[in-house]
């Protein structure tokens, strides 16, 4: 009997919306002779018995961060896990942009607030900005942002409340976001595959389509390319997978956030996207398999 290698595409057990994309992947890896599964992190595995543990779309992680980062430390023990778990741990609260930032990359202007800091309203006063985004330092798909004007008493309460829950981040609101969207470029193994360029629906700044955002083809400048390319180099290990989010901010791409966990990848976007994700991870499972 032909025996098939078996992988898993690690998904959550609560989604927001449904997982778009993943049977795109299946499917490409089908046609290598890769079996992949799709279980959920927090589901009971023997995860030992896949050579190769794929972090894919465990969109519910974030609610349960301790949990799932200790999930994580656990099967990289037992498996071959991709993003490695040094990555996945400093992805998953985004601080990592204030040390991008300091490495000299481009990013958004950020004030960083910690959890129960009291003068977090005074703080953001300081700042002068007339409208900014308040969001929470771990989440995903701006669950838990806030679009306000810097003196709303609503900006001030939301951030409270926030505060009182975990660390925040406050940036000034980036008006390219709503005119020209924000550009997503996918690398697997750091090769660039393939952009996008998400759009919000009129009147909003999210571009998810959870929130009606809509996503175009986009070709990449070569400033793009760059600072892309960098933000990748300052990871702390080399990424199977990974999008980075860009915007025009003072007349430049800037990193919004590199998102290096469970992204979206738009596999559905250009005809190569889910073949070079698979081929990317058969060179994975082929590695993980010659070291056992």
């Amino acid at each position: 009997m032909l025996h098939h290698p078996r992988i898993a595409l690690v998904t959550g057990a609560t989604m927001a919306k449904p997982d778009p994309e993943t049977h795109l992947l299946v499917d490409a890896l089908a046609q290598r002779g890769i079996v992949a599964e799709v279980p959920p992190w927090n589901s009971e595995q023997d995860w030992a018995a896949y050579p190769l543990v794929v972090v894919r779309t465990p969109w519910d992680y974030f609610r349960h961060l301790d949990a799932f980062l200790a999930w994580a430390e656990r099967t990289s023990a037992l498996t071959h896990l991709v993003n490695p778990v040094a990555v996945i741990a400093w992805n998953s609260h985004k601080g990592y942009l204030r040390e991008l930032a300091a490495g000299g990359v481009a990013t958004v202007p950020t004030l960083w607030i910690e959890r129960g800091d009291t003068a977090a309203g005074a703080r953001l006063t300081a700042q002068g900005w007339d409208e900014v985004v308040v969001k929470p330092a771990v989440s995903i798909g701006a669950i838990g942002a806030l679009r306000a004007r810097a003196d709303d008493p609503a900006c001030r309460a939301h951030l409270e409340d926030l505060v009182a829950a975990g660390d925040v981040m406050v940036q000034p609101f980036v008006h390219s976001i709503a005119e020209a969207g924000e550009v997503s470029m996918i690398y697997f193994g750091g090769v660039f595959s393939h952009a996008i360029c998400k759009r919000p629906a009129a009147g909003d700044y999210r571009v998810q389509d959870l929130y009606g955002g809509t996503v175009h083809a986009h070709t990449p400048t070569a400033a793009e390319r760059r600072l892309a390319e960098a933000v990748l180099a300052q990871a702390p290990a080399a990424t199977t997978y990974a999008r980075v989010d860009l915007v025009s901010h003072e007349g430049r791409p800037a990193l919004m956030e590199l998102e290096a966990i469970e992204p979206e990848l738009f596999l559905g976007a250009t005809p190569d996207a889910a073949a070079n994700f698979a081929a990317e991870l058969a060179r994975r499972l082929e590695v993980a398999q010659a070291q056992g």
